[in-house]
This record gives structure tokens, sequence and C-alpha cells, in this order.
């Protein structure tokens, strides 16, 4: 009788050891040069090397940026425009101006659209 409630018990470790891993497992979100809008690249590389990769990110009107997650990044704002943008926080609508930069150490999660009627240029610094 010990024998089976040990394996009745090690079958139960199991089963709740394979359901809390499957529920931990969350889904990957892409990085901004993997994000895009529609299918098509939003974000080029200008430079990748060992200690920094740069991408330069256009928005023309009505073009966003899916939902990706960013690591500690720098960003420069070449043509300024007004954007929706959602994240953990909710949804705003904000108005970027040219010259704004920007430093977050890390950004969960968000997606971005521009409502503006001129195209928005970024530039996203990433230290590795």
């Amino acid at each position: 009788m010990l024998n089976l409630n040990r394996i009745y018990a090690f079958k139960i470790f199991i089963v709740l050891a394979l359901l809390l891993f499957n529920c931990n497992k969350k889904q990957q979100l892409p990085d901004p040069l993997e994000a895009g809008w529609n299918n098509q690249m939003v974000c080029e590389v200008l430079e990748d090397n060992e200690n920094l990769r740069t991408l330069k990110c256009t928005f023309p009107p009505n073009v966003g940026h899916e939902r990706h997650y960013h690591d500690t990044h720098f960003g420069y704002t070449l043509k300024g425009g007004t954007f929706r943008i959602t994240d953990t926080t909710g949804t705003r609508e904000v108005t970027i101006p040219t010259g704004y930069s920007f430093y977050n150490e890390r950004v969960e999660w968000h997606e971005v659209l521009n409502i503006g009627d001129s195209t928005a240029v970024f530039l996203i610094m990433e230290p590795k």
C-alpha cells in the first residue's frame, strides 16, 4: 500500500510540475527591429557591433509599430509626429517634437500608430 501511495504522489507531482511549467510560458514579443506594421519593416539597422545596435525607424501617416518590447535604449527624434501609444498604462495620444530624446531601462511592451499627417523618424540606440 505504501508503494502505491508513493507512486500516486509522484504522478501528482509530475502533473503539477508540468502544469506550472506550461503556465509560466509567456508569448515572446518581437524586438523593435523584428516588429513591423502589416508585414512591412519600419526599422532598419544603421550600426550593429559588439557594443551598440542603432536603428532608424520611420513611420509615415497611418503606419505604426506592432506590439513589441525594448531592452535598455536611448532614443532621439529626427522628425517628430503625433502618435497613439498603447502600453501597460493604457492608451494615450502624444505629440513628440523633433529633437526630443528619451531613455528607458526597459519597456515591457508597447504599440504605436502615427495618427498625424507627416512622417516621423526616430533613432533607437541599444547598448549591448
